[in-house]
């Protein structure tokens, strides 16, 4: 009888004893891992590295955006210029979750300034509110000629706790509109009671801001004068004055300690205006920003410091004539038509009290200095204004003219309807067309006296 030969293991128990070790193997380097602690910490390994992949997301990398600073539009990759806009270099990283750990020190940092009667506010009823105010109660009422006219454009004067945000070009007079404005809110002029108003740079000394409002003959005793650019520091030095209203100049100087950036990126502009609004809504405190345009004629910073402020404000004008005009954009308290119309002296802006004929020049009865001009009256928000037009033919010329103060389209249209429909020969002729006093004229009312001009030369 044939010895059989001794057992040895098929190739499937060979798998299933090496699968077997194996998975030993990895028990044991688990249970080592679970059994070292890291810094002293019960965390393991493991832990930190699944809190490290929850942190980062689902492949453990950050989520990149790319916002423009111009006009807030978010882009999923860069790109050399903002297809929203179309402003060249002006998309910035910006990580969603960075700010996270920075919005908690910031929700600390309110609590300093931050009145205690706001946790105990509850809702109150429609009646309970309104109860024992007239109309005129609601708002801070500005007096003078000048306080008339910003009244105005505001919708009957300053509504408590509301935040406007006033913008133009540099040099345009901002600064200046509203240090007057602040001298008239501490006096309160024509009402008999004076109240304490904080003026706030972060651009200038308040050595400057004192001479300044010495060349503008300010003497108020209730106007206080403040150089920070800490939003913090800003606020609780104010809450023992208890001010009727704030100023701060400007938004893109500021800074909150607690968000990462220097003054005047998006997220500071964002989170210093976000902060200053919860401010002005709880102690019923207006407050005033003044804010810097860009090239393009916008306020600097994120498209959403509009929606964020109740009222927005523009002043316009140019630098080499002395008429100024306060424009109201947005305003969630009175109509957008308002226009404020002012004039720049060496003592401030002053109100102009007849702007309908502020655009006129004065001409004789001469006929030969009247040819060629006619006057339009336009309608500009609630305000009319009488505009001169001037212009000038030369016959033979090679130039083929020029055009300031009108759209140049609309000037070759008007053109062109002389030449076909009143039979005029202007084809050879280089006309010249001219707004006086800088005013662009934009409405149609102002064709017949563009047309007029023209023919009377």
């Amino acid at each position: 009888m044939q010895e059989q030969p001794p057992y040895s293991p098929t190739s499937s128990d060979e798998d299933k004893s090496k699968g077997k070790g194996r998975a030993e193997g990895k028990k044991s380097v688990k249970e080592k891992g679970a059994g070292r602690s890291v810094g002293g910490k019960d965390e393991t390994r493991w832990s930190l590295v699944a809190a490290v992949r929850k942190a980062g997301g689902k492949l453990g990398k950050e989520r990149v955006t790319y916002v423009c600073s111009n006009c807030g539009e978010g882009s999923s990759q860069w790109w050399g210029m903002c297809r929203h806009c179309e402003a060249m270099g002006t998309l910035m990283k910006y990580v969603p979750g960075a700010d996270s750990t920075a919005s908690e020190g910031s929700h600390h940092a309110y609590r300093s300034w931050i009145p205690q009667k706001s946790k105990e506010m509850v809702p109150q009823s429609l009646q309970q509110v309104t109860k024992g105010v007239d109309q005129s109660g609601w708002r801070i009422p500005l007096s003078g000629s000048f306080g008339t006219e910003i009244a105005r454009v505001l919708g009957g004067g300053i509504v408590p706790g509301s935040l406007i945000l006033v913008g133009g070009d540099p040099g345009v007079g901002k600064s200046s509109l509203m240090l007057q404005l602040a001298s008239i809110v501490s006096e309160n002029i024509g009402v008999g009671e004076s109240s304490a108003v904080v003026y706030v740079s972060g651009e200038e000394s308040i050595e400057q801001i004192g001479n300044r409002a010495d060349r503008m003959s300010i003497k108020s005793r209730n106007l206080y004068l403040y150089s920070s650019t800490d939003i913090e520091d800003i606020l609780d030095k104010i809450q023992p004055l208890s001010p009727r209203a704030l100023i701060i100049d400007s938004i893109q100087t500021v800074y909150l300690r607690a968000f990462a950036g220097s003054a005047g990126n998006m997220t500071q502009v964002k989170e210093c205006t976000s902060a200053l609004l919860r401010f002005a809504k709880l102690t019923n405190i207006p407050v005033f920003l003044i804010g810097h345009v860009t090239k393009t004629g916008d306020i600097a910073g994120p498209r959403l410091l509009e929606h964020i402020v109740d009222v927005v404000l523009y002043m316009e004008g140019e630098r080499c004539l002395s008429h100024r005009l306060l424009r109201s954009v947005k305003n969630r308290f009175g109509s957008t038509d308002e226009l404020g119309v002012f004039e720049m002296s060496g003592y401030g802006l002053q109100a102009v009290l007849n702007p309908t004929e502020m655009f006129l020049t004065e001409h004789d009865s001469d006929s030969e200095i009247l040819a060629g001009l006619a006057v339009a009256v336009v309608l500009d928000g609630s305000r009319t204004f009488a505009i001169e037009v001037q212009a000038l033919c030369v016959s033979g010329s090679p130039r083929s003219g020029e055009v300031v103060g009108i759209p140049k389209n609309r000037a070759d249209v008007i053109i062109s309807v002389l030449m076909k429909q009143a039979g005029l020969k202007l084809q050879d002729n280089a006309v010249f067309l001219n707004v006086v006093s800088g005013f662009m004229l934009t409405e149609t009312a102002g064709d017949l006296a563009i047309a007029a001009s023209i023919c009377s030369r």
